[in-house]
């Protein structure tokens, strides 16, 4: 199916490693120019080069911190005229409300949620002015399935969805789309640490994660192509009917009870 993103230009945050990596990918294999932002310029420019000569697309790269003003003042710069903006940088750490500290919390909040708040606001100006854009919010979805255990994202995760779905409700009769997309337990770096701490607590060995990931649907986590497909045709004109919807990709964990039932029992 062609996306019709040949030649748009799309600007992804955190998009060095994990689903960031997976979006810039699927949207460059669809012939999309990128401008790819996040801390590490490194493993940015490695990506770089490797979508260039894999696809043949024009590939900027912007190493910066979006928690800070400094840094969505420079990206948002940069990147005045991009069709699709994906705003995907943030990491929230686990732990209760009496677990993850001040500090912690709003330093994370700092890139995640007012990150995410800043570029948008930026963005959507010139996308207003043009009539014509796309946002996707990558979400996650500690916003459906509520988390002791996970406070700050929860939350941090809650006031992204009301982001999405307020300006989304609006925009597409200013003719910009605005979308959520909430991936559950994908197979990222930072879930496989997650996992390993579990396992080194629940079965006194960290290398025997993949045996946690049996409660999960299909007994493993999602793989970060399979969250990419799904924002690239959201990104694209193929869902153009699409304005504040959020959408879930996890393979219906948070749909499930616990302990999961099994499959074909009443």
């Amino acid at each position: 199916m062609d996306l019709y993103l040949r030649n748009k230009h799309a600007l992804v945050t955190g998009a060095s490693q994990g689903i960031g990596m997976a979006i810039a990918s699927a949207l460059a294999a669809e012939g999309c120019h990128l401008h790819l932002a996040a801390r590490t310029p490194q493993t940015l420019q490695a990506l770089a080069d490797r979508l260039r000569r894999e696809h043949a697309v024009q590939v900027h790269t912007h190493a910066a911190d979006l928690a800070t003003p400094a840094g969505i003042e420079a990206v948002s710069a940069a990147c005045q005229d991009v069709d699709i903006l994906v705003n995907n940088a943030g990491a929230i750490p686990r732990g209760s409300i009496l677990e993850v500290d001040d500090a912690a919390w709003r330093q994370s909040w700092e890139l995640k949620v007012f990150g995410y708040l800043n570029l948008t606001r930026a963005l959507y100006a010139r996308m207003v002015e043009r009539r014509a854009g796309v946002i996707l919010n990558i979400i996650g979805i500690g916003a459906e399935r509520l988390d002791y255990g996970y406070a700050a994202g929860s939350m941090g995760n809650a006031a992204l969805v009301a982001l999405t779905r307020t300006i989304g409700g609006v925009s597409l009769d200013l003719g910009v789309r605005v979308l959520g997309l909430s991936p559950g337990w994908v197979e990222t770096e930072k879930a496989k640490r997650t996992m390993r701490r579990r396992a080194a607590t629940l079965l006194g060995d960290e290398n025997r994660w993949p045996e946690m990931a049996k409660e999960f649907p299909r007994g493993k986590l999602i793989d970060p192509q399979e969250v990419a497909d799904v924002a690239a045709f959201l990104c694209s004109p193929r869902a153009g009917g699409m304005s504040g919807h959020i959408v879930t990709v996890d393979a219906g964990f948070a749909s499930r009870g616990y302990p999961p039932p099994q499959a074909g029992t009443n």
